[in-house]
């Protein structure tokens, strides 16, 4: 007996005919919405710079939160369904603590990426549960800077520079032709911030977006203030002004 074809639609556990899981490429629609998130690596660290527009002047725009940190070592920026992300990163929170109360050293970066990705997995096979609605990016250094993407399946890829969101195509295009080893960590962030004015197809307001950024020198992931970034806003927007 065999499903009809909505049978296929709603089931996660059920493959349809041609091979898909329709739920999962459902999840990726709900990152397909969500506000941009970028990532950049260098030899000097890793930058994270995610979209928090404020769509409403009521809004307290403290309360948007995109970019977490996860230990001391590492963060992550997230897109898709909020609450989904919530869970995810108190997951990575917790996994993080784990290792080092388990093994007495913080945990290697790809080692949680990994770990989010089985956790998110187990949620594409089993009956009664919807996969995550949500993409992270995965920035920290171990023995040199890193930086993952996670997708709703359960995938995970590491990347120079790479981003998850409504924006993303148009990002990694300007990457592809922007890009290059060895560029500095300062370099990277105005180049991060112009690929975000592409995105928003807009120049950036310095509460506008959300950047954290992790040092070879220190190995400390944080959240930049406002007083960090607007150097950097300023120079991102003269570029793009020049470019239109």
């Amino acid at each position: 007996m065999h499903l009809p074809q909505m049978g296929y639609d709603r089931a996660i556990t059920v493959f349809s005919p041609d091979g898909r899981l329709f739920q999962v490429e459902y999840a990726r629609e709900a990152v397909k919405r969500g506000a941009t998130a970028i990532g950049v690596k260098t030899d000097g660290g890793v930058i994270l710079v995610a979209d928090r527009r404020v769509t409403s002047k009521l809004l307290e725009p403290n309360t948007i939160e995109k970019i977490y940190v996860i230990d001391d070592h590492i963060g992550a920026a997230t897109s898709g369904l909020v609450a989904d992300a919530r869970i995810l990163i108190d997951r990575a929170r917790l996994e993080a603590q784990i290792n080092r109360l388990t093994y007495d050293e913080p945990i290697r970066v790809k080692d949680l990426a990994k770990r989010i990705c089985d956790f998110k997995q187990q949620f594409t096979q089993f009956g009664g549960v919807r996969p995550f609605g949500v993409s992270l990016l995965i920035a920290g250094i171990d023995e040199k800077p890193r930086l993952y993407e996670t997708d709703p399946s359960g995938a995970l890829l590491e990347y120079k520079a790479t981003a998850i969101g409504a924006g993303r195509n148009v990002v990694m295009e300007f990457f592809e032709k922007e890009y290059r080893d060895g560029m500095s960590l300062e370099d990277a962030m105005v180049n991060a911030m112009v690929a975000m004015g592409k995105a928003i197809e807009s120049e950036l307001t310095y509460d506008g977006i959300e950047v954290g950024m992790v040092r070879v020198e220190d190995r400390v992931f944080r959240i930049l203030g406002v007083d960090e970034i607007k150097g950097f806003v300023d120079k991102a927007n003269e570029i793009i002004r020049t470019q239109r």
